[in-house]
């Protein structure tokens, strides 16, 4: 298993010569590392367009969300099925901007996080607080109940293929990183809510950090314990930021 996941969410951003020209100039530079795991999500529709170009390489790819049913009447959305048929290895789920523009609740991201694990694919779930929950100290009670009940589903026996990624909301595209301090209380209050709930598979599930991480703040966030690599927006829509991020967390491992 690798040390480090360097993650791109690219959002709705790319159309296909774009995504062409970034899966192609980050393919020509991702090594073959042991330690450090670069993966994109590009938008669906670009997905197998980055397949194509990447059956060779050593960058894996996502998708940025999902259905948990396999087929039937849900117009406009996407099943595992669909998407495993490009190779992916990993789906984003319960970001902060689905939960908050699309009132996606716990209880879907449950079942979406269960049916990829029943899929056996890697769910990356995001969980994190708004400004207002941090400010009236309820960051922790936050993250417990989202992963109380976004885990309440999930197949035990496969849960050390999930990824957390860490998002505090107010973090995200705003510019503003969380705090060293922030950051590393987060994650050790995570990986100790993993231990409690899952003894020796905890070990095994990354915790990634997402909140205007970028090229400049990498070295710092990414040195910190329990930091297991990173979610990132902006800046993986970049090969040359995105790569920097990518080489540091190589330095570091």
């Amino acid at each position: 298993m690798s040390k480090y996941l360097i993650a791109g969410n690219w959002k709705m951003n790319t159309n296909a010569d774009e995504t062409r020209k970034l899966v192609s100039e980050l393919s020509a530079s991702a090594s073959k590392n042991q330690e450090v795991e670069m993966l994109v999500c590009p938008p669906f529709i670009n997905i197998p367009g980055a397949s194509e170009l990447l059956k060779d390489s050593f960058v894996s790819l996502g998708a940025q969300n999902c259905y948990f049913e396999e087929k039937g009447a849900f117009t406009g959305e996407i099943s595992i099925p669909m998407l495993k048929a490009f190779n992916l290895e990993y789906i984003i789920i319960g970001h902060s901007e689905r939960r908050a523009y699309f009132n996606e609740s716990d209880d879907l991201i449950a079942k979406k996080l269960e049916a990829i694990l029943n899929h056996n694919l890697k769910p990356i779930l995001c969980i994190g607080e708004t400004l207002e929950e941090r400010n009236a100290g309820k960051t922790f009670e936050v993250l417990k109940n989202q992963l109380d009940i976004d885990l309440s589903k999930a197949d035990l026996l496969k849960i050390s293929d999930m990824v957390i990624a860490y998002e505090p909301v107010w973090a995200i595209g705003t510019g503003v990183s969380a705090t060293n301090e922030q950051v590393a209380e987060a994650h050790k209050w995570i990986r100790e809510y993993l231990e409690n709930n899952y003894k020796t598979e905890a070990a095994k599930i990354k915790i990634l950090y997402g909140g205007s991480l970028n090229h400049a703040n990498a070295k710092e966030i990414l040195a910190i314990p329990n930091v297991d690599g990173g979610l990132i927006g902006g800046a993986s829509l970049k090969s040359e930021s995105f790569l920097k991020i990518y080489n540091t967390a190589i330095e570091l491992s």
